[in-house]
């Protein structure tokens, strides 16, 4: 890793891993409107958010997430290095448990949590597969900016994370309130 990162526009830059990454969870509005609608029921405007809630969603989605994703349109991969290797290793399984994800919510009931499969190792295996997918980028393209862009996005949605939980309790009552007892909110074992 070089302390100045290198820029140049490329076919094979960091934005392929990333468009990987965002793109599949557009599939399950597209695939299932109205289960995606069900899902969505009761999830705060943005009139009905309170002011740390806004601030963490402006930081996540309107600044980090764009910067970065122009960041990946400069910043070449480091392919045929042990760096891609790694980074590589690392995408891989955090790609699967995105697409993990999609399964289950295509498959669910919208009126129960998702308690089962990789739901019972991470109460948020999508945003913790995203933060995975961000440093494997990091990695893959030996960038140290990018690496810092993943940790202060997962430190500022660590944040974020408490409104949406507050938001699936009132959803879902004790039967949330159960699974956040045994499940940890990032990764871990469950607790039985």
């Amino acid at each position: 890793m070089s302390f100045i990162p290198t820029f140049k526009i490329g076919l094979w830059n960091a934005w392929i891993f990333l468009v990987l990454l965002i793109f599949p969870s557009f599939i399950v509005p597209l695939i299932n409107k109205e289960k995606w609608e069900k899902w969505a029921e009761g999830d705060p405007s943005w009139s009905e958010m309170g002011k740390a809630q806004k601030t963490v969603f402006v930081i996540t989605h309107m600044i980090i997430l764009p910067l970065t994703l122009i960041y990946s349109i400069f910043l070449p991969l480091k392919l045929g290095t042990w760096w891609f290797i790694a980074g590589l290793i690392i995408f891989i399984p955090a790609f699967l448990i995105i697409l993990l994800f999609i399964n289950l919510y295509l498959t669910a009931p919208p009126e129960k949590p998702i308690t089962k499969s990789i739901y019972a190792f991470s109460r948020h295996p999508s945003y913790l597969s995203f933060f995975l997918g961000c440093v494997s980028i990091g990695i893959a393209c030996a960038s140290w900016v990018f690496l810092l862009c993943a940790i202060i996005w997962i430190i500022v949605w660590n944040n974020g994370i408490v409104f949406e939980e507050r938001i699936l309790i009132k959803k879902y009552g004790n039967a949330y309130k159960e699974y956040m007892d045994r499940t940890p909110r990032w990764i871990g074992i469950p607790k039985r």
